[in-house]
């Protein structure tokens, strides 16, 4: 059984296809995506059909991003829309055709509902941002969890790795300080899309030029 986790998407469903082309998800795999499927990247649509098609092939644990929770507020409360917009909900708007929610199928938005806020294992915790060392998950309040940046985060009371993303590293590579990991290698910005491989440390990078590469964390 292997144990992936995949880092800020955002709309880049050539980078996507292209790791699963070649790690080939399958049925005895957990896949844990860090959440922002939408926005800044052409085609946050595809992006989603792809996730729900692929829960059918493996273990697929969706985590809510930033970008998800600036959609589904746009969504009910109008106020906020052109705060969306402006970071990134024209794009998604345009990769369903459409210049409104109505253009957004119902799957989709049950997809967004369904993500969640974090995801425990033995060895490693999974959430989009951050959190602080000393609360327990369930306690983490929504900032910490889907807003704060990486920075220099202390080691959790649990004893677990974080594994995240939502801070961008611009330089392709996964940041690494050994009790916390943040796979956002800015897909949607030029960079790369991590997916890893969290027991063995080996990670794989695809771009939306279709290019591959392959390495091990230190």
């Amino acid at each position: 059984m292997r144990f992936f986790a995949i880092g800020d998407i955002h709309g880049c469903l050539t980078a996507l296809q292209r790791l699963d082309q070649e790690i080939q998800f399958c049925a005895d795999d957990t896949v844990v995506t860090l959440g922002d499927y939408v926005d800044r990247g052409p085609d946050s649509c595809g992006v989603i059909d792809y996730l729900i098609s692929l829960r059918s092939r493996c273990h697929l644990v969706t985590l809510r991003g930033n970008h998800e929770i600036m959609m589904m507020r746009a969504k009910e409360d109008r106020s906020v829309l052109f705060d969306w917009l402006a970071c990134g909900g024209h794009e998604t708007l345009t990769s369903y055709s459409s210049d409104s929610f109505a253009g957004i199928p119902q799957s989709h938005w049950d997809f967004l509902d369904e993500t969640i806020r974090f995801h425990e294992e033995a060895h490693d915790f999974y959430v989009h941002a951050n959190a602080y060392p000393d609360f327990a998950l369930s306690d983490q309040p929504d900032y910490m969890l889907f807003w704060e940046r990486f920075g220099d985060p202390s080691p959790h009371f649990s004893g677990r790795r974080m594994i995240c993303g939502h801070s961008a590293q611009r330089n392709g590579r996964p940041l690494d300080v050994g009790h916390s990991l943040c796979i956002d290698t800015w897909a949607h910005g030029g960079g790369w899309l991590t997916c890893l491989d969290v027991r063995s440390g080996i990670y794989w990078q695809a771009n939306q030029q279709g290019s591959l590469r392959m390495d091990r964390l230190d």
